[in-house]
């Protein structure tokens, strides 16, 4: 008798220290979500009353000093320095995937990264083909990358909100997933979106991140050391014309993640400490906590009254948006997935089914953060078209984020039932036990 080989399993458990560092960093992007949500009604409140003046002026207030060119509106500071220190987390969480986590195993990468790369082509295609069948130009295609990232605080919010329990596994894909998509979405900012560049100003960025590379590498973690370094890399890759946020990923990728045999008397750090691990555990609260909402409260801050939201419906780049947001993003992470099943002759683990697929894939439409950042730099901030955009990612997201909700509550019994088996922990050991295989790796940790 021939017995037949299993099928490999996609999505299965965790291992226990990679399930502590997520549950870790999704419960602050949690709280960041729920600010988000918070700073961006206020602002759409704010810009819809009969006081709506007072926001444009303060979003448009100048401020930084002229001789450096640094003299910019409080919505640019937010966009373009805030939003570093969103993209550094993002670079220290990519460094980190790559180094030490999921994404360091060719087997455990290779789903969420085709699942993410599918979420980025679909979208932006269904985007170009949507712009075109409406009779839009060339200036409404400059667009196509606005619905390529999830925003993984929105959508944490949402799961908080609807008060549903993911598995470790699915949450750990939801965040590798939009770990590699800000990648994506990074890289296509730094090549699509940059209309021109100073080599030498670029060249001269080099220098501090330099400084700041061989001080992290040393494990000298002295802010006031390190903090200039990486303020003056953002300043000269601000005026080299790229976008300054790209600074923010570099600094994020020199700094080191696995501990090192020896380290010079001069460091201020163990030479068994993640250096990564140590700059997230600080910097994420921040990002998370006040400079993604204070850009949400800069860049959500659209006029629906007085035919705006009319104007938006006649937008052929804001109907492209939520097409492709919505149906781009559900059809690429979900039809991702499937063929990767499908060509690797794998299937789900027992505990899951395609459903979890689709409610996790309906959660990656929900953009925020960066699809309105790629909204101002396609058309311009505070153009006509940017404001139908922002609309246009308002409506995407919450239609996402309801359609998400329907389809992960008609499965929370099962979520309830695997979250009692990942938390039960029989022998008080302080590891649940469907971990027990994993203990040792994470006592060595």
């Amino acid at each position: 008798m021939t017995l037949t080989p299993s099928r490999p399993r996609l999505l299965r458990r965790s291992t226990w220290t990679e399930a502590q560092f997520v549950t870790a960093a999704l419960r602050t992007e949690t709280v960041g979500g729920a600010l988000l949500l918070v700073a961006a009604l206020v602002a759409i409140a704010w810009a819809n009353s009969p006081w709506h003046e007072g926001y444009s002026a303060l979003r448009d207030l100048t401020v930084g000093p002229h001789a450096l060119h640094l003299d910019l509106s409080l919505g640019t500071w937010a966009a373009d320095g805030l939003l570093a220190i969103f993209f550094f987390v993002a670079g220290l969480e990519l460094k980190r995937e790559f180094i030490v986590g999921d994404l360091r195993s060719p087997s455990k990468a290779a789903l969420p990264v085709a699942a993410a790369l599918c979420g980025v082509a679909v979208p932006a295609i269904l985007y170009a083909v949507t712009v075109a069948s409406l009779g839009g130009g060339s200036a409404a295609l400059r667009g196509w990358a606005i619905p390529t990232a999830t925003d993984i605080a929105f959508a944490l919010a949402v799961l908080a909100v609807i008060g549903t329990h993911l598995p470790s596994s699915l949450r750990s894909f939801l965040l590798t997933l939009a770990v590699v998509d800000d990648l994506v979405a990074i890289t296509i900012i730094a090549v699509f979106y940059t209309s021109e560049v100073h080599f030498g100003m670029l060249a001269l960025a080099a220098l501090p991140l330099a400084g700041f590379a061989a001080l992290v590498q040393r494990r000298v973690a002295y802010w006031w050391m390190l903090v200039p370094l990486a303020v003056v890399t953002w300043a000269l890759v601000h005026a080299s014309g790229v976008h300054a946020t790209v600074a923010g990923v570099l600094l994020g990728l020199v700094v080191p993640v696995k501990a090192r045999a020896s380290v010079p008397r001069v460091s201020s750090l163990a030479a068994d400490v993640d250096v990564a691990h140590r700059f997230e555990h600080r910097m994420r609260p921040l990002s998370a906590g006040v400079a993604v909402p204070v850009f949400a409260f800069f860049a959500a801050g659209v006029r629906v009254v007085g035919g705006g939201f009319s104007d938006t419906l006649a937008d052929e780049a804001a109907i492209a948006v939520v097409v492709a947001l919505v149906a781009g993003k559900l059809l690429g992470v979900f039809g991702g997935t499937w063929l990767f099943a499908r060509f690797t002759r794998a299937e789900l683990d027992d505990d899951l089914a395609w459903a979890d697929i689709a409610g996790v894939s309906l959660l990656a439409g929900i953009g925020f953060t960066v699809s309105l950042l790629v909204g101002e730099l396609a058309f311009g901030p505070g153009s006509a078209r940017d404001e139908h955009v922002k609309v246009a990612v308002l409506v995407a997201s919450l239609i996402a984020a309801a359609l998400a909700a329907v389809v992960l509550r008609r499965r929370n019994t099962v979520y309830r039932r695997i979250e009692q088996t990942e938390t039960l922990d029989a022998d008080g050991d302080g590891i649940p036990d469907c971990f027990a295989a994993d203990q040792p790796q994470a006592s060595a940790k």
